[in-house]
């Protein structure tokens, strides 16, 4: 009798055993009580038989993205004003993030971010900003930039006028100082901005005999001018009395100044499109090149239009459009994309190259950021028909980022003419476009891009300047503290309230200490795997990957907490998106006899009619992921683990 107890036993406690697990990961596929929690093992050694498992791909590094994507043409619909929905089976799996929290790497480490790390990080951005100005101030001003090994200040270099790596930026008018004035409101010190802004009216001049390039000086000291200018004059800025005593409009007088200056760049062009550089006191240099990248040419329209909407002069903003537009014209009409240099007389591509990277960025940024400001219709069509080229000629990869098989998107450098690939590599400056669409509601895009940047980063500690994807290596190897993939993180954050971005922004923040600190500030890395080191700390560590991280950390800054909205130029300048950027004192530019915006016939690279572009409503309302998706890995995490594996991380 004792060996039939211990039989019955041992079959309840199976059958127990057997209700418990059915109970807990359902029936199966057939039968179900609402719930379907289907059995994965999250481990590490088996991260590539996982891939395999669900995706239907081998383990090989091998890929598709040298190879068009077939069988898929985008096209983003009027009407579609968010994020494709959540369907139920997806529901019902992101809940299985709750038992996976003890098995997946991914989930373990993303997937929180206390409150306490988050005001430690938001500390230490703010240390790594004080701690670069605050040396500038002490060892360089009033020179343009800071040498952070040497502790010393650095101008043009007067001795090589050919070396436009240096001499296209500085031009012997404290760029640091006046890039970084509207940080300071940021990050809540209304004393050192208001002192700053008093340096700035007594010490810069703009009559020096200084080559600079067109498309720098107009980002990175027309925009902050304007911006500081706003800031110290508008009322409803979030940043609490930081108007200054005596001001008389002297930060806009020198942006005008500014700008007149940089005008010669666009006489005697047969096209319209101005020159690269000038001299800010003599104008186009006699030896002055008639050839222009598109993202130079064709990314001024933001700051010459407030500045044209604040003093009541159109020529700035009739000249920057013009660009633009004499730019559009130029685009393939089989594919619609546009080359990367042009030939300014000609109005031939030198470059047939069509990217996202440099030359081209932010040309297709201030498409968008200029509809946002000014409401015109023309701008946002602009954009988006460039979003489609983009998107059906550029993009590689699997249809959707976060379901399916196949590579993870990605999107690479093509012929303009013919849409075949014309290289293995992308650029650091790319990684902008998360951001860009973040602005634009395609989220789901934003997230996969991001996520292979920050990849890189992982591997690296840093973005080289170029990566080639066909052979997990950088082919140009320093990183000279760029911002690019801290704004799309900011972004993406502020879009999701995802942690996981919070833990990318930190390990932004840590990288950069540990590598890039010196004695007197933060050094370009001249090699990003041996991280040897160049002295120079660029402007724009300061105005914006500062920035940028400081933001990230900080939840109730006041810029977060305002009622009215704000957006910031490709330089990181806050500027409002306000009503009187929307009304002109003068008529139309241009005249429709011109053909601005005429569409070239036949049209084959259209795929639809965009007369009656209506934006979609994801530019005003952002914050659109289902709070469901909070709590999940915002890229499941077999696709990181493959983006991992595709960058060599493993």
């Amino acid at each position: 009798m004792q060996w039939r107890s211990i039989v019955v036993g041992l079959v309840v406690l199976r059958l127990s055993l057997s209700c418990v697990l059915w109970l807990a990961f359902g029936p199966g596929p057939d039968v179900s009580w609402g719930f379907n929690f289907p059995l994965k093992f999250h481990l590490h050694k088996l991260d590539l038989a996982l891939f395999k498992a669900e995706t239907g791909e081998s383990a090989s590094k091998s890929n598709s993205w040298s190879r068009p994507t077939h069988g898929h043409r985008y096209e983003q619909s009027p009407s579609s004003d968010c994020p494709p929905k959540i369907g139920e089976d997806s529901l019902q799996r992101s809940y299985l993030s709750f038992f996976d929290g003890n098995r997946d790497e991914y989930v373990k480490r993303y997937s929180s971010f206390p409150h306490t790390l988050r005001a430690k990080m938001k500390g230490m951005a703010k240390d790594m900003f004080y701690f670069g100005y605050d040396n500038y101030m002490k060892y360089a001003f009033p020179e343009d930039e800071l040498n952070p090994i040497d502790c010393e200040g650095r101008g043009p270099d007067v001795l090589n006028p050919s070396n436009i790596n240096i001499n296209d930026v500085l031009g012997n008018y404290s760029l640091t100082l006046i890039d970084t004035l509207d940080t300071l409101l940021v990050l809540g010190n209304v004393s050192e901005f208001q002192r700053a802004v008093k340096l700035v009216i007594e010490t810069v001049s703009f009559d020096k005999d200084s080559t600079v390039q067109v498309f720098e000086a107009n980002i990175r000291i027309l925009g902050s001018l304007i911006s500081a200018h706003i800031l110290l004059t508008d009322p409803k800025h979030p940043f609490g009395k930081v108007g200054l005593e005596g001001y008389d409009n002297e930060l806009l007088h020198l942006a005008h100044d500014l700008a007149v200056r940089l005008l010669p760049a666009f006489e005697n062009t047969s096209t319209g499109i101005p020159y690269p550089r000038v001299n800010l006191k003599s104008g186009v240099p006699p030896d002055s090149i008639n050839e222009t990248c598109t993202a130079g040419a064709g990314s001024l329209l933001v700051e010459f239009g407030i500045l044209s909407r604040l003093i009541g002069d159109s020529t700035f903003e009739w000249v920057a459009r013009r660009a633009v537009r004499a730019l559009w014209s130029l685009r393939s009409n089989e594919t619609g994309l546009l080359g990367n240099i042009v030939n300014i007389q000609t109005g031939q591509w030198v470059g047939k190259q069509s990217g996202l990277g440099a030359g081209m960025d932010s040309f297709y940024e201030y498409l968008l950021k200029s509809y946002i400001l000014f409401g015109e219709k023309e701008d946002y069509r602009m954009f988006q028909a460039s979003y489609e080229s983009i998107q059906n000629h550029l993009r590689r990869g699997r249809e959707a980022c976060n379901e399916g098989e196949g590579d993870p998107p990605l999107y690479v450098n093509v012929n303009m003419f013919s849409g075949q690939i014309m290289n293995t590599w992308i650029d650091s400056l790319q990684a902008f476009f998360p951001g860009l669409q973040v602005l634009n509601g395609d989220i789901e895009n934003a997230i996969c891009l991001h996520a292979f940047y920050y990849s890189i980063w992982k591997r690296f500690g840093a973005l080289p300047e170029r990566y080639n994807w066909q052979l997990q290596a950088p082919d140009v190897l320093f990183y000279p503290l760029r911002p690019e993939l801290v704004e799309s993180t900011y972004l993406l954050y502020q879009a999701t309230k995802n942690p996981f971005y919070l833990h990318v922004g930190m390990d932004i923040l840590q990288s950069l200490e540990k590598n890039a600190k010196v004695r007197c500030g933060y050094a370009t890395l001249h090699h990003v795997v041996d991280k040897s080191k160049e002295d120079r700390m660029e402007s724009f560590f300061l105005s914006e990957t500062c920035k940028y991280l400081y933001l990230l950390f900080d939840d109730d800054n006041a810029l977060h907490q305002s009622e009215n909205k704000y957006i910031f130029t490709t330089e990181g300048h806050v500027v409002p998106i306000d009503r009187r950027f929307r009304e002109k004192q003068w008529d139309d530019l241009f005249p429709c006899e011109e053909g601005a915006l005429a569409e070239k016939e036949p049209d084959k690279w259209s795929t639809r009619n965009t007369s009656n572009v209506r934006p979609s409503s994801s530019l005003l309302e952002c914050d659109r992921i289902p709070e469901e998706r909070r709590y999940t890995l915002p890229l499941k995490s077999v696709y990181m683990r493959q983006i991992d594996d595709m960058v060599g991380l493993f």
